[in-house]
């Protein structure tokens, strides 16, 4: 049998819609002509399509444009509230959900802690985060994009181990869609910050890039030739568990000295608390209880000047260049993007992330690299996760 088969009508109907989709979406505001003059595709098929588009409440005439001699063309643009998509970031201490229109823009946000919340109580968590969420819109749902922490198999939607939230080969997408009946995308949450870097960001323009999320847990999000890169076991980027320490402190995956000890929101905030505990100049000692100490709260008391703070973020950067190093010297990227609640510290963790990134690399790669913190914030993985269904329920990603 021959494997180069011919495509179907409904293929090729579904590829030139979201073929003219995305030039609507990409252009703004543009004429059937000039789809049909950006597609290569004919003015009847660029009508119907659009038509078919405007009957769907997706698109809508705008106005007219200029002439060039004779009817002037009808504007049409996409109508971004048209439909809405739920992104969740399920990666920190809080599990965080907002309702997205399809350019990206926050409609509504949701929070629920969920600190020790692990197994099936987790996973009621998100439910009711979703629920709310659901609640919140009228529009109609696209689908639901999650941000999960550890290995996910986005291909099935099977988180296969999440150790902070003790999930194992939990089949997130099936239960998501039996109980939701949308569309389901689960991957990790470091991939999904790339996601949304590339697709929400100022890095759209950039073939390659590398995300480096560095919260509860760090992880890299590769971008390849424009395309998300998973790995083949679905690991790609899993820094946070390259041993830099030898004989450091015991991981959480069982190993020692992992990235995660040195340099992770934990063990910021646990160097934080012994300070608070023991040094008589730290700001923190005045905390009632240090077990309550969270990644803001070290790093307003830095902001304020605490001094005695200053090692710890230093050899967090260190640590974090260290890791690095390897990714760029392996992939030769030049453009590296910093994320996660510890990228809010800003030039105290850059500068020694890039003189170390710089000290472990060839001169000429670290002449051309750019290395800076993400302007996407908080919502980074969640933007991500939407990303992800903009990306494989229309096409215009």
């Amino acid at each position: 049998m021959n494997a180069l088969q011919k495509a179907t009508r409904k293929q090729i109907k579904t590829h030139n819609e979201r073929l003219i989709l995305k030039t609507i979406y990409d252009q703004g505001e543009t004429s059937r002509a000039d789809i049909a003059r950006i597609t290569k595709l004919t003015r009847p098929t660029v009508s119907t399509i659009v038509a078919g588009f405007i009957e769907d409440g997706l698109v809508q005439e705008v106005g007219y444009g200029p002439s060039v001699g004779g009817k002037p063309p009808t504007i049409v643009k996409l109508i971004v509230d048209a439909r809405h998509l739920i992104g969740i970031d399920l990666s920190g201490s809080e599990f965080r959900g907002t309702v997205i229109n399809l350019r990206g823009e926050v409609r509504h946000r949701a929070t629920l802690p969920a600190k020790g919340c692990v197994g099936d109580d987790a996973l009621n968590l998100v439910y009711q985060l979703i629920d709310s969420l659901v609640q919140a819109t009228d529009v109609p749902l696209l689908g639901i994009g999650i941000g999960s922490p550890g290995i996910v198999d986005p291909n099935l939607g099977i988180v296969e181990q999440a150790v902070n939230l003790n999930w194992h080969h939990l089949p997130l997408r099936q239960l998501l869609g039996d109980r939701y009946q949308v569309a389901i995308y689960v991957a990790n949450d470091s991939h999904v910050a790339a996601m949304a870097e590339y697709t929400f960001g100022s890095s759209h323009a950039d073939q390659n890039l590398v995300v480096i999320k560095v919260g509860r847990g760090i992880g890299a999000g590769l971008i390849f030739n424009r395309h998300l890169f998973y790995g083949d076991g679905f690991g790609a980027g899993e820094i946070g568990h390259i041993r830099v320490v030898d004989n450091g402190e015991l991981c959480t995956c069982g190993n020692r000295g992992c990235l995660e000890t040195v340099s992770s929101s934990r063990a910021i905030i646990e160097k934080a608390a012994h300070i608070a505990r023991t040094d008589p100049n730290s700001t923190l000692r005045n905390l009632n209880e240090t077990s309550d100490l969270t990644i803001d709260a070290v790093r307003h008391a830095f902001e304020a000047g605490d001094t005695t703070l200053q090692p710890v973020i230093s050899e967090a950067g260190h640590y974090i260049g260290v890791a690095v190093a390897g990714l760029v010297g392996a992939l030769n990227i030049n453009h590296i993007l910093i994320a996660g609640s510890v990228a809010r510290f800003g030039a105290a963790l850059l500068t020694p992330l890039t003189q170390e990134m710089n000290r472990r690399m060839l001169p000429t790669f670290a002449n051309k690299m750019r290395i800076r913190p993400t302007d996407l914030g908080a919502d980074i993985v969640m933007l991500g996760a939407a990303a992800l269904l903009l990306k494989h329920e229309v096409g215009v990603v």
